[in-house]
């Protein structure tokens, strides 16, 4: 099977293309900088460098392929940043697409359960959850419009499966992406952590899944590729045991949130660049992203390992590869 995977050097692109090669797949990586980047390195794969926004690029692939893996994104967690999210996560995808189309394969499209609804700790959400809640920041908007350029392909006949991951943890995070939150924590924890949560999983397992799909998945078809459900508060104090280190005291009450929000608000505007805590980001972590992946357990044999598991793997890899200092 030859698969094209977007986003190769990312976490969960270079996750899916390492496991990929392990199974016999013949893979092409696409990314701006595939042919020098040592995500990719020392592995066997065919290299393209690529721009997922301008299809020239992208046209340059030769030969049949079974599947695409469209899994680049623009990721930005604020207000900022916008018309480059909307154009890089809405044209790239439709650019995506149009090599699938063109190769007659399989799509594969990573979404993130950030597009969905909200459910409640009581009931966490699945891919049928009415309602929305989400945050309208840079993120949210620019992946819902990526996702309904799919949408419109599968109305018109594209073989396509969406895939909904959670926030996930673990090796190959080269950027790093979500390893920056332990970065930021290997020092040990602020005394105040958000007060939401996430649906933790692990990028090996999300890869697995995904593969699973291109073979087994129907037409059409959506999972959400989550994990488990964890208080932010909890998952930072898990980090910090990791490390040694000591623990946040609480989480992050009404007018400390304001306050946080309203100062990286104020910095951006001062500086021109907008700081990863800004109000978009501390209203997103203060809402229960908990989700249900039992649609993707029953049909396509998704195991969640446990997050321990994946946070001291995500450790032990950034050492090994002098990322934790």
């Amino acid at each position: 099977m030859r698969i094209a995977v977007t986003g190769a050097t990312g976490l969960l692109g270079n996750n899916v293309t390492r496991l990929a090669i392990d199974r016999g797949y013949q893979v092409v990586g696409i990314s701006r900088n595939a042919s020098n980047a040592i995500a990719l390195g020392d592995l066997d794969v065919e290299k393209l460098d690529a721009d997922i926004t301008h299809w020239d690029s992208l046209d340059t692939l030769k030969g049949r392929f079974d599947a695409v893996i469209h899994s680049a994104a623009h990721i930005h967690i604020g207000w900022s940043q916008r018309d480059e999210g909307i154009h890089t996560n809405e044209s790239g995808t439709r650019n995506a697409v149009r090599l699938a189309q063109k190769h007659q394969a399989r799509f594969i499209h990573v979404s993130t359960v950030n597009t969905l609804a909200i459910g409640s700790q009581a009931h966490p959400a699945d891919e049928q959850t009415p309602g929305d809640g989400q945050v309208p920041c840079t993120y949210v908007v620019s992946k819902r419009a990526a996702e309904q350029c799919v949408h419109q392909a599968i109305a018109k006949g594209l073989d396509a499966v969406i895939v909904y991951p959670g926030f996930m943890l673990g090796p190959w995070d080269w950027k790093p992406s979500s390893g920056r939150m332990i970065q930021d924590l290997r020092n040990g924890a602020p005394p105040l952590a958000p007060s939401g949560g996430c649906s933790i999983c692990d990028p090996r397992d999300v890869a697995t899944a995904m593969l699973a799909a291109i073979e087994h998945a129907p037409a059409g078809s959506r999972y959400v590729l989550a994990g488990e459900n964890w208080s932010y508060f909890q998952l930072w104090q898990e980090i910090a045991r990791q490390f040694g280190k000591r623990a946040p005291w609480t989480y992050l009450r009404g007018p400390g949130k304001f306050l946080a929000g309203t100062a990286g608000d104020c910095l951006g505007k001062i500086t021109g660049k907008e700081p990863l805590v800004n109000s978009a980001a501390i209203a997103m972590s203060s809402q229960y992203h908990w989700y249900s992946s039992q649609r993707a357990i029953d049909q396509l044999g998704y195991r969640i390992r446990p997050v321990q598991e994946s946070i001291a793997d995500a450790i032990g890899w950034m050492r090994k590869q002098n990322i934790l200092t």
